[in-house]
């Protein structure tokens, strides 16, 4: 859900932003009054509910605000921190699966926490932005995981094809506070602003209210707090700095590609150098490399999947010529099917076709407005085949008859009847699509 800025924070943003940039080396100063603006902490609060997350530990949802009173509720909230009386609440974790079968923890702050935490990145979020290095396309206006996926790309196809395919051990978990404050405190000299980020760094984790463990010590911001995504991409700023004033990017000609905790190196046969770098400021940064995950590939013998796409080599369908490309990684398309199977399994049978057919559109679309690179035709039509198949079976369930449904439920039934959409057609306006 996109919402509109208020004129005044845009203001107020706009103006930020345009200091911190004019001048590199500014400290500000008086920001924890803007914080509990009532203009900001309303629009903090609509950000917050648009994302329509889980309650915390207090169990307190949207509807109860609301049943409260919003503007009462955000009064007694702006008053508290005009008082410096506010203290966050313990967050809730919450263990979200894998695709590899394994688990990672969700941090879920309270709502109240979460109002002033985006509160706080509306506020200081335009200072650090013009900070962070241009290969850093996470969580960033103007940026987006398909920027690093094309930066990647541009890097291999003009002759950096030695990648290192680097994945750090739960980074987020991993961040020292110590020199992480020092990031913010660059930038930021107000004690109030300061003051609420520590103590978000050192607010205990509970599974359940009764059930908190002990604040955390000196490392990790959990992965889910709105100002989480804003801490960690400072602290791999300090990263890809470091790489630069030591001089490995020239050196070595070794360009690194950020989306979060996700990054490559591309380089022009340098790879395994890069690759002993990397680890050693990785060291003293804190952080641990995953040796499992982290390899040397050269492409087009090798290929590197990045943000759910695998770049490497691909054959041209009207010359058969091969070439370093971009395409839909097998993970993703069976993610995509896996998804579709869960919403036309038998325990839906109560839902009208049409509701459904609408419901696999959404899934499609947002899957495809993202898997739009490269040749998609063959994940395309590999999704719609069993699109098409899972729902002749979902609707010959639904009425009892028997087969497969290709006769009963043909295609002219699926794609005009109910409107399903069908994603090769989509390719019509991409050019390179059947390449």
């Amino acid at each position: 859900m996109s919402l509109q800025t208020p004129p005044m924070v845009q203001k107020l943003q706009t103006a930020l932003r345009a200091k911190a940039k004019g001048e590199p080396t500014f400290r500000f100063y008086s920001l924890y009054d803007k914080v509990y603006r009532s203009d900001v902490l309303a629009y903090a609060y609509r950000r917050c509910k648009a994302n329509r997350g889980a309650p915390g530990v207090d169990g307190q949802t949207f509807a109860d605000i609301e049943a409260y009173s919003r503007q009462r509720w955000l009064g007694e909230l702006a008053r508290e921190l005009k008082e410096k009386a506010y203290r966050p609440q313990a967050v809730r974790r919450v263990w979200i699966p894998k695709p590899n079968g394994k688990q990672r923890p969700l941090g879920i702050p309270t709502i109240r926490d979460r109002v002033v935490q985006m509160a706080v990145l509306l506020v200081v979020g335009p200072i650090f932005d013009v900070d962070l290095q241009p290969e850093q396309h996470a969580y960033r206006q103007g940026h987006s995981g398909l920027d690093a996926v094309r930066a990647v790309h541009r890097l291999v196809s003009t002759g950096h094809t030695e990648v290192v395919d680097a994945d750090l051990s739960g980074y987020f978990d991993s961040i020292p506070h110590g020199a992480l404050i020092k990031s913010v405190a660059r930038r930021i000299s107000d004690k109030g602003v300061l003051r609420l980020i520590k103590a978000w760094l050192k607010a205990p984790v509970a599974e359940s209210p009764e059930h908190a463990e002990p604040p955390r010590n000196d490392h990790g911001t959990p992965q889910g707090a709105p100002v989480s995504p804003l801490l960690a991409n400072l602290y791999m700023r300090r990263f890809l700095l470091a790489w630069k004033l030591h001089g490995h990017e020239k050196r070595l000609d070794a360009h690194i590609v950020n989306y979060a905790d996700d990054f490559v190196i591309c380089c022009r046969g340098t790879a395994a150098e890069a690759d002993r770098a990397m680890r050693d400021l990785m060291r003293r940064l804190a952080l641990t490399v995953n040796e499992d995950k982290t390899h040397v590939c050269r492409l087009p013998d090798d290929s590197v999947d990045f943000l759910g796409y695998t770049i490497g080599r691909c054959y041209s369908r009207t010359t058969g010529r091969s070439y370093v490309g971009t395409r839909p990684s097998k993970s993703r398309v069976q993610r995509v099917c896996s998804a579709v199977s869960a919403k036309t399994a038998r325990r839906w049978l109560w839902r009208d076709a049409s509701d459904l057919a609408e419901d696999l559109n959404r899934l499609l679309r947002g899957w495809a407005n993202y898997f739009r690179l490269g040749p998609v035709s063959k994940a395309y039509a590999a999704v719609d085949s069993h699109v098409s198949r899972r729902l002749r079976q979902w609707l010959c369930h639904k009425h009892k008859k028997t087969g497969r449904g290709t006769s009963r439920y043909p295609d002219e039934y699926l794609h005009d009847t109910l409107g399903l959409v069908r994603l090769r057609e989509r390719t019509h306006n991409f050019s390179w699509a059947n390449a």
